[in-house]
């Protein structure tokens, strides 16, 4: 595995190390400070396909798990839409013993907590998601949500609701932030994505560039939402294994 990495990311690191890893993808201080910084971790094929075969999964590699248990094991809220739960078969954030001792210091639990975007609820609450996980999931609703449906969810679940007809996302994240969860990561899918850039939310991508065509009809990592304007990033670091590209974008600071 080779990296390449720009003057503004800091030192050569050794993409093998997961310390090292961690040093590279490293959140910034403003998250010790209480105010978040949303990223987003996704792969796509060359010709921009963000799935294979209906799932991201076959799109990666040995590299890219790594890379993505690293960026989870730094997180303190993993953020997924309902749709990305239901075909990926979403299970909780696990602790990791290389980041024990690291989560500690930050004040961190010992996994990050999963927070699932859902405006049905049409979620199966029986599944490992809501029945095991360290650190209670969240499911992020709208204020006008059946209430059956709301109180199921509710007793697996904490339930935030903010927003009427779809969910207002930037009362989403602010709600997290007010749980001390700054370090945010999205792992989509697409739509979610979409919505989140469109919000002006987005801080950093995360994208895995998997060394395949893929054609067919996958949706590009950002799917159908209009954006109010361009959103120009950075690129900040840069690693390759195996034909597979690891990149990361940072959204420029504002002047």
């Amino acid at each position: 595995m080779q990296q390449l990495i720009s003057p503004l990311a800091g030192p050569f690191a050794d993409p093998a190390s997961l310390e090292s890893l961690a040093a590279v993808y490293a959140y910034p201080d403003q998250v010790n400070h209480g105010r978040p910084w949303l990223r987003a971790n996704m792969v796509a094929g060359l010709d921009g396909g963000a799935r294979l075969d209906g799932l991201s999964e076959g799109l990666s590699g040995s590299a890219d798990k790594r890379i993505f248990g690293v960026l989870r094991a730094l997180s303190d809220v993993v953020l997924v839409g309902a749709e990305t739960v239901r075909a990926e078969g979403y299970r909780p954030g696990r602790a990791r013993a290389e980041f024990a001792a690291a989560r500690r210091a930050a004040g961190q639990a010992p996994a990050p907590a999963i927070a699932v975007v859902s405006r049905s609820l049409g979620l199966d609450l029986a599944a490992p998601l809501f029945t095991e996980p360290l650190v209670r999931t969240v499911v992020i609703t709208t204020e006008d949500a059946p209430a059956e449906s709301r109180a199921a969810v509710a007793r697996v679940a904490d339930v935030i609701a903010v927003g009427r007809g779809s969910v207002d996302l930037s009362a989403a994240v602010a709600a997290l932030a007010d749980r001390g969860w700054t370090r945010m990561l999205s792992e989509g899918g697409p739509r979610l994505l979409g919505q989140l850039a469109a919000a002006g939310l987005l801080d950093e991508l995360c994208l895995s560039l998997a060394p395949m065509i893929t054609a067919g009809d996958a949706p590009r990592i950002i799917h159908d939402a209009e954006m109010p304007d361009v959103q120009r990033m950075r690129l900040v670091s840069l690693i390759e294994q195996k034909g597979f590209l690891f990149t990361r974008y940072l959204r420029p600071p504002t002047p």
